[in-house]
This record gives C-alpha cells, structure tokens and sequence, in this order.
C-alpha cells in the first residue's frame, strides 16, 4: 500500500479569490481540511513551516489540533527547519502533540530553505558557532532534539528536589517517536547522510543539483542510494520515504477554469539557479484522471517511495482541496496504491 497524503504550505493573503485571507483562516482551514481529507480516505495531512512570511509557521500548536481532532490519518511536517528550533523545547513540545494524536506524529525535519529572512534564525537567538555554518547548527539541534526524544538524559538533578545526583530526560516521553522522524534531503548525498544517522527519507519536488536526466529519475536515484545505504548501515527497521508532487485532476468546471491552461506550462521540469547552484523543479501532473493515470505510472520516484504528498492550493479553500484529494485517491486506486 502507498500511503496518500496532503501537503499544505498555509499561504494567506487578502486578495481576490483568496479564502485564507487571515493567519487565523489559514490555520483553521487547514485543520478543517485534515478532517476532510480523513473522510475522504486519504492517509496524511502535512504542513510545511516558513518564518517571517504570511505562511504556516511553527507547527506545534497546529499539529496538536490536528491530532485531536482527527483518529487515523499521520499527522507531519515537511519540513521543520531546525535552525530556528531550541532542540529540548521542540522534544517536548513534539512529544506531547504526538501523545495527544495516538502516536499519528510524523515529523519531517532539515536544515530548512532559502527564507524571506536574512539570517533570520538570529532573530531567533540561534546563531552558528566558531566555523560552523547554519545548515552545521541545524544538524546540532538535529542530534539534540533526537536525543532528547530518545530519553537520553539532559539535565543533572537537583539532589535537594529529587535524593539523586542523575541525569534527567525530558518530559513527556513518546516512546515510539524515534522512529517518526524524517529528514528532507534535496540531493543525493543527503539522502546517503540520511540513512547514516537512521532518519526516514523525505523528498520534495525540488532538488538541489542538476545531472541532466529527468527529475523524477534523479529523485529515483536519491532514494536508491538511501536505501543501499540504510543496508549497509544494518539498521534493524525497514525505513519509509516520501516524495512530494503537484498533482492537479480536471474533474469539473472550477478545476478546468483554475489550472486547466497551466498543464502545458507546468507539464515538464524546470531547471534554474537556487543557492548559488543548479536546481531541478519537478512537473505538475494536471490533467483528467485517466491521463494523470498513465503519466504517474511512468514516474519512477513514486514507484519506489511508500507515502505521495500531494501538495494543494490552500488559498482555494477546504471544499476545494477536499474533492481534489478524493479525486486523487481515486486514482491512486486505479495505480494500485491502495489495498
């Protein structure tokens, strides 16, 4: 089985068509839209996390929301950019949502993308040390914060409060969290680092180098080598990867009127500059179902990852976005995806 989630990125704006015209709209959408999406059969609501930018932000309260709200389907982050997390501030607070959900907690994590902000992890308080870069920080919380999870210990005790010179973990403690954690990883070497340190594998629609070749075959590649690397690691689990996609069916009149002149455009990779260094786009599949059928039987990444995030326009509210993951269910079915 291939599990089929949502990714929203949570974009507000007071403009024409815009139903998340608020922080509070989109917040309140997007748990409203983890519940649709649960009725509808899909398996995961996701929510990526920006700073200073009229997106979904720190994701905390939002996930706990979900959690309670929802009883089945995983509840994540795609992803978490852990240069501006305290480590031991995020292991409770990701504990305790995780606690609130039943253990439904997937939590994808990185050194984060390019932000609106000019080192805005400063504005934070977190700033890199002596020959350390950002993404060097971000893989120190990284530790930290799994640590932490762990139940490793984090603080000595206080003999006059506890009768013990022990170390203390943080609390609560979610046993199984460990294991629910992902890195999001946009190249291949990443993704080699990833299986290294015991994460699971999440890839988006962007990645950060260019060989030439297609994006979903470089993305296929990416997640081969993690997994040859996992092997070779001799981890005891069987590790989960997920890539993302644009997935957008025509299945009526205000799909065909939003995105049915975009599926030229929209229908190829694109290649440009990001960080200084070529980056590959993935395509968007847009288009009648039976035709997004044949298209994303052809698309090598998704045959080899177990989880598809679909990523939906918010803006265009729940209602919206509800009947677009029902349609992509669908077809999912039709791929054999579901069992």
């Amino acid at each position: 089985m291939k599990r089929i989630g949502f990714l929203s990125f949570g974009h507000y704006q007071a403009v024409p068509g815009s139903t998340s015209r608020t922080a509070g709209d989109a917040l309140l959408q997007a748990i409203d839209l983890a519940v649709a999406a649960e009725e509808v059969g899909a398996d995961g609501a996701y929510y990526r996390v920006h700073h200073f930018a009229p997106q979904l932000a720190t994701p905390w309260p939002l996930l706990a929301a979900v959690g309670a709200r929802t009883s089945r389907i995983e509840i994540g982050t795609g992803v978490i950019d852990m240069r501006y997390e305290n480590p031991l501030a995020a292991a409770e607070l990701a504990a305790s949502a995780d606690l609130i959900s039943g253990e439904r907690l997937q939590l994808g994590i990185s050194r984060g993308s390019p932000e609106t902000a000019l080192r805005g992890y400063e504005s934070f308080g977190y700033v890199p040390g002596e020959g350390e870069t950002d993404a060097d920080m971000a893989r120190r919380h990284t530790a930290i914060f799994r640590a932490a999870i762990a139940g490793e210990a984090m603080a000595n005790a206080n003999p006059q409060m506890t009768g013990t010179t022990g170390g203390l973990a943080i609390e609560p403690q979610s046993p199984t969290l460990p294991d629910r954690i992902w890195w999001g990883a946009g190249t291949r070497a990443t993704a080699e680092w990833t299986a290294e340190q015991g994460m699971n594998l999440m890839s988006s629609t962007l990645l950060t180098e260019d060989t030439g070749v297609s994006f979903d075959r470089l993305q296929a590649e990416q997640i081969e080598r993690f997994h040859a690397t996992w092997a070779e690691m001799g981890w005891e689990r069987t590790p989960r990867v997920s890539v993302s996609r644009s997935i957008i069916p025509i299945v009526d009149d205000e799909s065909r009127r939003y995105f049915g002149a975009r599926a030229q455009v929209e229908g190829r990779d694109q290649v440009g500059h990001l960080d200084g260094g070529l980056a590959r786009f993935g395509r968007s599949f847009i288009g009648e179902p039976e035709k997004l059928v044949a298209e994303l039987a052809e698309d090598e990444a998704l045959t080899l990852a177990d989880t598809v995030l679909v990523t939906v326009p918010n803006q265009l509210g729940v209602d919206f976005n509800a009947r677009l993951l029902e349609a992509v269910v669908a077809i999912g079915a039709e791929l054999g995806w579901r069992d």
